[in-house]
């Protein structure tokens, strides 16, 4: 990490810290901050640091000060430990509900004492330093949310009701928990809207949320709940998001308090996973694909708001080949553990065409273009290897070289990956490639996606 940044949320945390000693009329304002001429005390060897007058912060807001200061009692920093040991595998936030013993939380960041228990264990650790361990009472793959069970109560600082916050794009937002593991620390920013983009809604918000804030609660200046932290985009700046309270209102409203804990969460996960499935293919095949020119083919394709294609081509003067790609992804996938996030269908199609090789030797190339693609390894620990079948066939329109590769789950029965690849074999100066992935979907759901893009390509207009 880029010491600015470290400085950053040492700075936040500080400024947390500075509003729980200030006054209730709170700190002065600091005067404008002015720049230093540029033959100021750096390039004067008469100066020293002690001349120099020390550079004034603004004041965290009152907004934040007030509700850091009433919520820090129902932080908490979620962590999971490696039993043998007891040290930190991975932390992130949570936040008790209402007066409960009930605590708020990701999935990810339960996700290791939820599948391997007999290696991890839970831990919570509040404000205070104060600590216990947790019970893991639900979990929400989908929407990456959990309820663990602590052995204290909460202040009823945080609720979720039957009424929920009505958010407007603009509106500020306060977000809580550990950045970093340096510390509780509170961090602004604003409401801009829901984004459509990921299978299930989230709420975009433009403001910091670092590792470690995860599952940590985002509030309205009034206290009310709009969130749970979740992500940030990495190759953006203040781009993050939040999971709806809606959804931690439905997963709540499953959990009985009192109730013991599952003994087998794996099984669950694979529960939803299923569900998760059959939603994201019967959306994908509730209507014809659509259909792009390349070349003289016509290649599948599905632009919708889970799912984006783009483009891009190597021509070139002095290439003696031309390639030109299609690939569409969806924009998000379901994260199981650290190694495996899945539940995502993808799209590809290369086309190949010869702009100074001959027969045999385009044959080469895109033969071994064909053979460069990956399926997955027989020592993946997650999946069993692929099981492939290889067969020259003719749809309506084109005849075809086909791949099929399937592999299973080892933890999670009834989820495959399906991979299909194609390759056209009726001109001797130019080829089409198409793959499909569909990640974790029943051996039904990946037949049948297999089947609707095999079908989908066509040589010529498609009528």
């Amino acid at each position: 990490m880029k010491l600015s940044h470290l400085a950053a949320v040492l700075t936040m945390t500080w400024g947390c810290a500075e509003a729980l000693a200030a006054p209730q009329g709170g700190a002065p304002a600091a005067p404008p901050a002015t720049a230093a001429p540029a033959d100021n005390a750096a390039n004067n060897p008469a100066n020293n640091a002690a001349d120099t007058p020390a550079v004034q912060l603004p004041p965290p807001s009152s907004a934040a000060q007030k509700l850091y200061s009433s919520a820090k009692a129902d932080l908490l920093q979620v962590r999971s430990l490696l039993k043998s040991g007891r040290t930190q595998s991975s932390v992130g936030s949570g936040f008790l509900i209402g007066t409960s013993n009930l605590v708020l939380t990701n999935y990810h960041v339960v996700s290791q004492f939820a599948l391997d228990p007999d290696t991890y264990t839970g831990e919570w650790v509040d404000t205070g330093g104060q600590r216990g361990s947790v019970e893991l009472l639900a979990v929400d793959v989908l929407h990456d949310l959990a309820v663990v069970r602590v052995n204290r109560q909460g202040t009823g600082v945080f609720n979720v009701p039957e009424q929920l916050a009505r958010l407007t794009q603009g509106q500020y937002l306060y977000s809580l928990g550990n950045p970093l593991d340096l510390g509780f620390a509170i961090s602004e920013g604003s409401y801009n809207g829901v984004i459509s983009r990921s299978f299930y809604d989230q709420l975009m918000f433009t403001g910091p949320i670092n590792s470690g804030m995860s599952g940590g609660p985002s509030v309205t200046v009034g206290g009310e709940l709009a969130g749970v932290n979740v992500s940030k985009r990495l190759d953006g700046e203040l781009v993050s998001f939040l999971v709806p309270a809606r959804y931690a209102q439905e997963l709540l409203k499953k959990v009985k308090p009192a109730a013991p804990p599952p003994k087998d969460f794996t099984s669950v996960v694979a529960e939803q996973l299923l569900a998760h499935q059959k939603a994201m293919v019967d959306q994908l095949l509730a209507t014809p694909l659509t259909m792009k020119a390349m070349g003289p083919y016509m290649v599948p394709v599905r632009e919708s708001e889970q799912m984006r294609c783009w483009g891009r081509s190597n021509v070139k003067a002095d290439k003696p080949f031309t390639v030109d790609i299609t690939s569409c992804s969806m924009e998000s996938a379901i994260f199981v553990s650290g190694s495996l996030q899945t539940g995502a269908i993808g799209i590809r199609h290369q086309f190949m065409r010869s702009a100074g090789l001959d027969r045999v030797r385009f044959a080469q190339l895109s033969s071994a273009s064909f053979k460069n693609e990956g399926f997955g390894s027989n020592k993946d620990s997650r999946l069993t290897g692929p099981q492939c079948t290889e067969q020259f066939v003719r749809n309506a329109t084109l005849p075809l070289r086909a791949v099929l590769c399937v592999r299973a789950y080892r933890k999670f029965d009834g989820l495959y990956d399906f991979a299909l690849l194609t390759a056209s074999t009726d001109e001797g100066l130019m080829n089409l490639q198409s793959r499909l992935d569909a990640r974790g979907v029943s051996y039904e759901n990946g037949m049948r996606t297999a089947r609707a893009f095999l079908e989908a390509l066509a040589r010529g207009a498609v009528k």
